[in-house]
């Protein structure tokens, strides 16, 4: 626990062990073609650097989301109705949340998901403060995986995914995940998600290559926490940053390159490296309006989606079939 971070006496926790940590790492980096999963990128100062990369010109999806929300959060209210239970899936910040439950009439609680334990812990308590009569049930979970949540009696559940997080799993997991989704909120249940859109590829190289290297030191981050959490001995300065759209799968593709033949140490495990190698560390896939309802409609059907003016992304209600 970093200092300064109260513990939540109602969190459950449920967040990976340093073991299993390893073992995604010994996995990950043990394949022909080396890959890390991106749930990785969400320790403590990975949620950190995240949110510095929503802030950066170049990084269109959030602000263009919380445009939408902003603009037809009384559209979303009105469909969702009184007395529901927000559970949110890698809350993060909360900060798109905010806007819901500014205008959700008495809902009946709120249960924020994210692996980032000390992360998730400020933002519940942030939101204890800023909502006092509201019941704020915390979760320390990888959320891509089966997990148990509160016991929620009899409320009705909407489950709210924001930001393009969709986006990571490649379209079979995709559709895995949003049928364990459509299990939890249950038959004519409701999930609001955030789909980014199928746009001009100069737009979305340039929000995965951003000027300042924020991303970048997002990307490393990665390393630098097998260093800090499993006794790495990567040089982060011995690897580039690389993204690329491909436009034939309609997904961005991020990499740290290897820039020499090197070999490095994680605890007793050796891993070598050729130059120019390279890790994969995220897809994010993007989507237009028609696909994203193929890929969705095993378990859900779209209701309704909100775009902004350009059509840069979507916020769209999914009902369970």
């Amino acid at each position: 626990m970093n200092p300064g971070v109260a513990e939540a006496s109602n969190l459950i926790d449920i967040c990976p062990e340093t073991d299993s940590f390893f073992d995604m790492v010994r996995e990950g980096l043990g394949q022909q073609k080396k890959a890390l999963p991106p749930k990785l990128f969400y320790d403590a100062g990975g949620s950190q650097i995240f949110d510095e990369i929503t802030k950066l010109p170049e990084y269109y999806l959030t602000r263009t989301e919380i445009g939408i929300m902003q603009r037809y959060v009384g559209e979303m209210v009105s469909r969702i109705g009184p007395n529901c239970l927000l559970v949110e899936y890698g809350s993060g910040s909360s900060v798109k949340t905010r806007i819901l439950l500014d205008h959700l009439p008495a809902a009946a609680g709120y249960v924020p998901i994210d692996i980032s334990r000390d992360h998730l812990l400020r933002s519940a308590a942030t939101l204890t403060s800023l909502y006092p009569g509201l019941k704020v049930m915390p979760v320390c979970a990888d959320y891509s995986t089966e997990f148990e949540l509160p016991n929620m009696g009899d409320a009705r559940i909407l489950v709210y995914f924001p930001g393009s997080t969709i986006g990571n799993f490649e379209p079979e997991q995709a559709q895995d995940f949003l049928s364990r989704i459509a299990g939890v909120v249950g038959r004519g249940g409701r999930l609001l998600i955030g789909v980014d859109l199928k746009k001009d590829v100069t737009v979305i190289e340039a929000a995965y290559n951003d000027a300042q290297g924020v991303t970048e030191m997002f990307n490393k981050n990665m390393l630098a926490r097998i260093n800090r959490e499993l006794g790495g001995s990567f040089k982060l300065d011995r690897f580039a940053h690389r993204a690329l759209y491909n436009e034939e799968h309609g997904r961005v593709e991020m990499h740290l390159v290897s820039l020499d033949n090197q070999s490095v140490l994680i605890g007793d495990l050796e891993i070598r490296f050729h130059r120019h190698e390279t890790i994969l560390t995220e897809y994010s896939y993007k989507y237009d309006l028609d696909e994203f309802a193929a890929l969705a409609s095993a378990s859900f059907d779209v209701e309704q989606v909100w775009t902004d003016d350009r059509q840069l992304f979507s916020v769209q209600e999914l009902v369970v079939r």
